[in-house]
């Protein structure tokens, strides 16, 4: 697996090598292809594109039937892994031609997530000072901790997805709403809000650390059972308020914000070797495919990939259901000068394997003895268990076989012992058998005078 380094942005941005003639003609095409696969699909099934854009019955058949709204992405292939480690929130790069369609249709709707508390961006947004075309599409204003509570169930988040064609995010709270708003919206990439910066940047000191700003206020908490008093209530709103006063942007700095994110191209970085970008639509002139093509790699380019262009192994552009074409390959696959790759037979290649091959056998050192030490063990105790099963055995034919003689023994002296009883017993009665006699003779001589 490749390398993994953090990216150092950059101020001042290199060259683009990409050839515009080689994207146009990509771009070309791309979109060539994706129209007609549209087409034949749609014949073939009988069935247009549902996610086509709204408007005129026509325009939006068509759109259907051509694929005009199929997304286009730039694919950019690096030689090691990206990873951007300043922020978890998306990167807005700024391109010729606005990829969301709010950023010229008056009809679209916004919904923008803010920070606590909602109140004051609503009043931002309902002030005079913020144009009226860019607030008639703003239809919902929602912090987040509303936004916690009422777009809890998955029914609930399909239809705030449904609602709105477009999500901003304040970018305070933007590394949060994965978690709020789950598989609903970060299941593809259509609706992922987009970050935009509401608040005033903090200011430097001396030291050019910035300056320590005022704890925003605690809400009162429910003490014994018993919710906070209305006056408590009302305290933490006026502070609160008063805080997000201070620190929110001017109404006229909001709107460019809020019209320069809706019409960038948003990256998602991740540490991965492969980074894709929304970049068009298959409705769209092929020249404006290719200018927000050149834009996006020299912005990705430039800021996110480590070594610059040294550290690019391709770039590419595709549908999602088609093959990607090739706008620019780099004729060495391996960073100039690192050790990822090393030639056969080189001293370089030798020292390494002799490293490896000793950090191997260093770590199997105490696999090994463990390894015979547990073996050793185990044959000690196969032994031991073999001899008192053995010693059991013998114990056990002993007491059978002492038994089995002990039994043998017995009939013998029990009829010995019947026999010696029975010559006792026959003695004795021929005695009083005798004596018996004696006295009846004795009687009858008595009797008769004798």
């Amino acid at each position: 697996m490749a390398e993994t380094k953090a990216i150092t942005r950059s101020s001042s941005l290199p060259e683009s090598k990409v050839d515009p003639a080689q994207a146009l003609t990509a771009s070309k095409a791309l979109v060539d292809y994706i129209k007609k696969a549209s087409k034949e699909e749609v014949t073939k099934t009988g069935k247009r594109n549902l996610l086509a854009a709204a408007g005129d019955d026509d325009d939006e058949e068509e759109a259907g039937v051509n694929g005009a709204d199929t997304p286009i992405w730039l694919t950019v292939s690096t030689k090691r892994h990206i990873v951007e480690t300043n922020s978890l929130q998306p990167n807005k790069i700024a391109v010729p031609h606005p990829l969301n369609s709010s950023a010229n249709d008056s009809e679209t709707t916004i919904c923008l997530i803010t920070a606590d508390p909602q109140r004051a961006y609503k009043n931002i947004v309902a002030s005079d000072s913020f144009p009226a075309e860019l607030r008639a599409r703003i239809t919902r204003v929602i912090d987040l901790t509303h936004l916690t509570k009422k777009f809890k169930s998955y029914e609930a988040q399909r239809k705030l997805f449904a609602e709105h064609d477009l999500f901003l995010g304040d970018e305070r709270i933007i590394t949060r709403l994965p978690k709020v708003l789950g598989k609903t919206f970060y299941k593809t990439t259509t609706k992922r809000p987009v970050p935009v910066t509401l608040n005033k940047r903090r200011p430097r000191g001396a030291d050019g650390k910035p300056v320590k700003t005022a704890k925003k206020a605690k809400k009162p908490s429910t003490v014994a059972g018993q919710a906070p008093s209305a006056s408590e209530l009302a305290e933490f709103q006026a502070l609160s308020m008063e805080q997000a006063n201070e620190t929110v942007r001017t109404p006229e700095q909001i709107a460019a914000e809020i019209k320069k994110a809706i019409g960038s191209a948003v990256v998602h970085l991740g540490p991965s070797p492969s980074t894709a970008v929304r970049v068009g639509l298959a409705g769209w002139p092929a020249a404006h495919i290719a200018a927000n093509v050149e834009a996006v790699c020299r912005e990705v380019v430039g800021k996110y990939v480590p070594q610059k262009w040294n550290g690019v192994r391709s770039i590419f552009l595709k549908g999602p259901r088609t093959m990607a074409l090739p706008i620019w390959q780099t004729d060495e696959l391996w960073v100039e000068g690192s050790k990822d790759v090393l030639k056969n037979g080189s001293e370089e290649l030798k020292s390494y394997e002799a490293r490896q091959a000793a950090k191997r056998e260093k770590a199997n050192v105490g696999k090994k003895r463990k390894a015979v030490a547990e073996a050793d063990e185990a044959e000690k105790a196969e032994k031991t268990e073999k001899t008192e099963k053995t010693e059991k055995t013998e114990k056990a034919v002993e007491k059978v076989e002492a038994k089995a003689e002990e039994k043998k023994e017995r009939p013998a002296k029990k009829a010995k012992q019947a026999a010696e009883s029975s010559d006792k017993d026959l003695d004795k009665q021929i005695a009083a058998q005798k004596e018996k006699l004696k006295k009846q003779k004795a009687a009858a001589k008595k009797a008769m005078g004798i």
